[in-house]
């Protein structure tokens, strides 16, 4: 199965750029859903996903309802937000014959609160101090889909590889 980065109705083109390159890294899903604040052609977005937003396995939804609509297993969605009291780290994603969903909120408010009210037992948090609102969208993204791959022993993706030029050979 596979891992998938959600994005809800998000607003800044070069975070979900930068989501999209790692989405193509890690051969996971990003699944967009709208409205967007942006073009999905829009000059930064491509330019934060560089030459990778053609191998970007991504899906479009007209909204939150649509979007859970499509996920077979939601014991296998994840919550990212700040108000959550379980760590993202403390859950067991190591199960690769499931799809697992990473959901993560709009940059300005996040999740809609009756939403996550209704899904209070599968939000997670990632540890930080108070002194910040909230960390960056695509860095969260990133965090939080390599502990799921690390636990998933990084199945499908390189290790090692070795250059032409390899600067440690």
């Amino acid at each position: 199965m596979a891992n998938h980065i959600v994005l809800f109705e998000p607003l800044i083109p070069a975070n979900t750029g930068n989501i999209a390159r790692t989405c193509a890294a890690t051969n996971s899903y990003l699944h967009l859903i709208k409205p967007l604040g942006f073009e999905t052609d829009d000059k930064h977005l491509r330019r934060a996903g560089l030459d990778y937003w053609q191998r970007v396995r991504i899906i479009y939804h007209d909204s939150l309802d649509d979007f859970m609509a499509t996920v077979k297993e939601p014991q296998y969605l994840y919550l990212i937000t700040k108000f959550a009291d379980q760590t993202y780290s403390d859950r067991d994603y190591a199960d690769i014959d499931q799809d697992h969903y990473f959901l993560f909120g709009k940059e300005t408010t996040g999740l809609p609160e009756g939403f996550m009210r209704d899904h209070a037992d599968q939000c997670l948090r990632i540890p930080m101090t108070d002194n910040v609102r909230a960390l960056n969208l695509s860095n969260c993204a990133a965090l939080v889909i390599y502990e799921a791959l690390r636990q998933q022993h990084f199945a499908g993706l390189e290790t090692s590889h070795t250059y032409e030029h390899d600067k440690l050979k």
